[in-house]
Parts: C-alpha cells; structure tokens; sequence
C-alpha cells in the first residue's frame, strides 16, 4: 500500500500537467504555437544533437584510451576524467562567460601578446551561441558515457579481441569493429542521460543565449503569466523525453548481447611509450582541463578575492544552511520511500508493486522545470483546498502551507531523484541471497524484522552511496528550486542564478566554489567503484 501511494505521489505532477493543459490559455496558444513552439523545438533539436555527438565521441574515446592503452598517468586520468561531473551546465557556463568576455582575462592576455589595444581590433567569436552552449554543455556532460562504457569495455572477453587480432584487424579496427558494436547499450544510455540533462538545462541554455524548450516553460509561465500555455509546453517535452527513450530501445530491438558464464578475462592494454605515451596522456586531459581545472581554478581566485574584500557573509551562510537543510530533508524522505520500494519489490513481487517501482522511476526522466511546474500546480490546489478547509471550521486561513514552507520543493526533490535511490538500493539489495531472507522467516522474523536484522546491516552501503547521490544532487538542482522555493529562501544555486542574471557573477563565487566542493564527493564514490571491473 505503502509503494502504490509513493508511485501516486510521483504521478501527481504529472497528471495536474495534463489537468492544467487542457484548461486553455486565454488564447494564446496559437501564439505559443505560431512564435514560441517552433523556434525552440529547433533549437532544442539543434542543442541535444550537438551535445549528443560530441559527449559521445569524447566519452567512448577517452573510455577505450585509458582501457586500451597503458601509459603514464593513465591511472590518474581513470578517476580524473569523472571530475567534470563535480561542476553544474551552469557554473561553468557562467565561468566561461567571464573568461572569455571581450574584457576578459584570456581575451585581454591575447590582444596584449598580438599588439592590439581593444576589442574593436582584435575579438574571439562569442561564446553566448549554440556552438558554445554545445562544447560547453559536453565538456560536463561526457562522463555519463565515459563512466558505463569504460565499464563496459573492461568486461569485454579477452578472446574477442585476440580473435581479431589473428585474423588481421589492427587494434584501431577493434575499436570500430569490435568494442564500440558491443559496448552500444552502454554508450546509449549514457546518451540518454546527457540528454536528459541537457533537456533539464535552465542556468547555462539562458545565459548562453539558447532559446530552449525548458527556457520557454519559464518565461511563458513567470514572464507571461500562462500557466495553463507552460502546461501545454511542458507537455510537449515530455513527448520529447519518451520519444528519445524509445527510439534508443527501437535501434537496437534487433541486437542481443551476451557474454560468457564464466568469469571473461579482459585484455591487456598496450604499452605506450615516449611521444605516444606523452600524446595519449595529453588527448586524455584536455576534457578534464577544460571541464574542470579551468573552471575550478576560476572559481578559486574569485571567491579568495570576494573572501579577501568581504569574508564570509551572513547572507552566504544562511543560504549554506537553507541548502544543506532542505537538502538532508529530502534526502532522508528520498531514502526511506525508496527503501519502502526496493524492499517492497524483493517481498512482494507482485505486478503492482513491480509496475510501482517502475512507475516511481518516472521523475528523473522528466525535466527538473517540467516536474517543478507539476508540482506546483498539484500543491496549489492542495493549498487552496486546506486553505478553504481551514476557513469553514475554523474559520482561520492558512494561506500558501505547502508552498510557504517548502514542503513543495522537497516533494519536487523527492519525485525527481527517487529514482536514483530506488536503483541503488534495489542493486544493494539483489546482493543478498534469498536464502537469508527464509532463514530470518525459520527463526521468526516477519518482513518487517528482516528488513531492521539482515537487509539493512547488510545493504548500509548502498543505502549510504545512494544518499550521497541524492544529497549532491538536491544542492545542485536548479531549476525546480528556482521555482518552487519559499518568498526570501534563497540557497546556493538561486543565489548564484541570481547574481548572474545581474552580471555580478563573481559575487556569487564562494556559493559556486562550494557547489563545485560538494560535487566532489561523488565523484570520489564514482572513481573507487569504477576501479572494480
């Protein structure tokens, strides 16, 4: 029952989207349909292919570079290539922006070293355009490809490609002819997870000049005041969303792939030495140099200059703390509806509670803009409902209750990352044998005292790993915080949105420096199970 109504609450926004759509926008929707729709589906369309081409050439290339090769400072590169995922699309687009500005740093530096004296005479073409928001956007986005694939290709038979070799191919043939064909669903769905993000995208698409979908369903909603037009735009993304997953699993519905029962024995990457080596250890950090370091360090010197000129404001530590609050909230809320779910799917395999689980799933796929605008149509008449309620008994009004206490914005952090704590827990689980689970039945136990003496001992740590996850992610998540937070809450991210929006970016460096701090921690997690083939 439990299960069934997390599943419903993960629903919710979804059908008040529906709802809301067809209730009409005062006329216009032929506006939204004649001026808005098609211009940014178009760049939508040109954005996603952009970012899902290059994330998949510099992810599976740099996968099979520190798989295939052996070379120094490949085991640096394993876990530094993941480091891109500790930045958001949004800081470093912001960091960007300011370093590559006609009045910038690096443009200065060039124009000084040539001679020239102003932009007038000497500019790089300008970063707020589709091609920058592409490179910028896949330069954090690829290690959703690179991280499966890299697995992927580490549990490739050794025999497989040796096969090869005798009959002639040379290891840059088994790339192609070998290693990308069977590493296809790995590289797929971490296309499809670098899409899903880029879709999400609302910080670094605004500022880049991107006339996205998602920029749409904002401005039509807060700037135009059409809630039931942002509805129907929001409906049409996630058209787009399913219309992206099936396709992936339509491409390959005619390919099988299977590996040995036994344990396959991977093959042993060849030994680079001298300028090869020095080549390959090269190619492999240019993504981390301009996906992490370059940001990083940027972000480094403004906030020492903003500590230097201010110290640490009170401002700066009161969104800290709304932050870390609403943040450890929904985590623990996260957490236990997605243990009601893993462990409700292992003791009762049901259909419903299968079709439960599956359906809880639903939120990550959806735009962060997409389910923030569910859910505040869902909790606003909820509050209109208590607030009547309230009226006729007693007759006192409790005005915004869901909505003023963020109560509105932890249940978007629930429907979104539930998910990811489902999937961890559920993989934490499927470790123990099912021979543990009628052993505590033998001795006594009912689900409930197997749960508390045996799952949970023995599944602490993916149940820890899937809270980690959560917790950074809940941080870094912007565009449902940027709608759905309570008047005068401000976190970290709204913050540093804000400040951007202004063109005082670097006041808000210490909150993006400590965005990118925390982003660390996962990806410290990521490189130690990723070492384990």
């Amino acid at each position: 029952m439990a299960g069934l109504l997390i599943a419903a609450l993960v629903i919710a926004p979804i059908a008040a989207l529906f709802w809301q759509a067809v209730q009409g926008s005062d006329g216009l929707w032929s506006h939204l349909g004649r001026n808005v729709l098609p211009h940014a589906l178009g760049q939508t369309a040109i954005l996603m292919t952009g970012v899902g081409v290059l994330v998949a050439g510099i992810g599976t290339s740099m996968a099979w570079l520190v798989t295939a090769y052996d070379f120094r400072g490949r085991r640096v590169l394993e876990w530094a290539l993941l480091l891109p995922l500790a930045v958001p699309t949004y800081i470093v687009a912001y960091a960007y922006l300011d370093l590559l500005h006609p009045l910038g740093p690096v443009q200065s530096a060039i124009r000084t070293v040539l001679g020239y004296d102003s932009p007038r005479q000497f500019r790089l073409p300008d970063i707020r355009s589709m091609p920058g928001a592409i490179v910028l956007l896949s330069l954090v986005l690829y290690p959703y490809v690179y991280l499966p694939t890299r697995a992927m290709f580490m549990t490739q038979a050794a025999n497989l490609v040796e096969v090869a070799r005798t009959l002639g191919t040379s290891r840059r043939h088994i790339f192609w002819r070998v290693a990308v064909p069977l590493a296809r669903p790995a590289i797929a769905v971490g296309i499809s997870l670098a899409l899903m993000e880029t879709l999400n995208d609302i910080g670094a698409s605004e500022f880049l000049g991107v006339r996205s979908l998602t920029i749409s369903v904002y401005t039509t909603w807060v700037t135009r005041s059409d809630l039931p037009g942002a509805a129907q735009i929001a409906l049409a993304m996630i058209v787009l969303v399913v219309a992206l997953v099936s396709l992936e699993r339509w491409a390959r519905r005619h390919q099988r792939y299977s590996i040995s029962a036994q344990r396959a024995r991977t093959f042993a990457p060849a030994p680079l030495r001298g300028g090869a080596a020095l080549a390959a250890f090269g190619l492999g950090f240019l993504p981390v140099l301009f996906g992490f370091i370059v940001p990083a360090t940027f972000l480094a010197v403004e906030a020492w200059k903003r500590f230097q000129f201010a110290g640490l404001s009170d401002r700066l530590l009161i969104e800290a703390r709304n932050s870390f609050v609403i943040s450890a909230a929904a985590t623990v809320a996260v957490l236990l509806c997605g243990l009601v779910l893993a462990y409700g799917a292992r003791a009762f395999p049901q259909r419903a509670m299968l079709a439960a689980q599956r359906v809880s799933t639903l939120g990550y796929a959806m735009p962060g803009t997409v389910l923030a605008l569910g859910v505040l149509i869902a909790t606003a008449s909820l509050d209109r409902l208590i607030d009547r309620t309230a009226q006729e008994w007693f007759g006192l009004s409790t005005g915004l209750l869901l909505m003023g206490s963020g109560v509105a914005l932890g249940y978007a952090y629930l429907a979104r990352f539930l998910a990811i704590s489902v999937g961890s827990i559920e993989a934490g689980l499927a470790r123990i044998p099912r021979s543990f689970d009628q052993a505590a039945r033998t001795l006594g136990q009912g689900v409930t005292g197997t749960l508390w003496h045996v799952h949970l001992p023995l599944s602490k740590a993916a149940i820890a790993a899937a809270g980690l996850l959560v917790f950074v992610d809940c941080m870094k998540e912007l565009s449902a915080t940027l709608l759905l937070r309570p008047l005068n809450f401000e976190t970290l991210a709204t913050h540093l949105y804000g400040e951007a929006a202004r063109g005082t970016y670097e006041e808000a460096a210490l909150a993006a420096l400590a965005i990118v701090a925390v982003g660390i921690l996962p990806v410290v997690l990521l490189a130690r199970v990723g070492r384990k083939p």
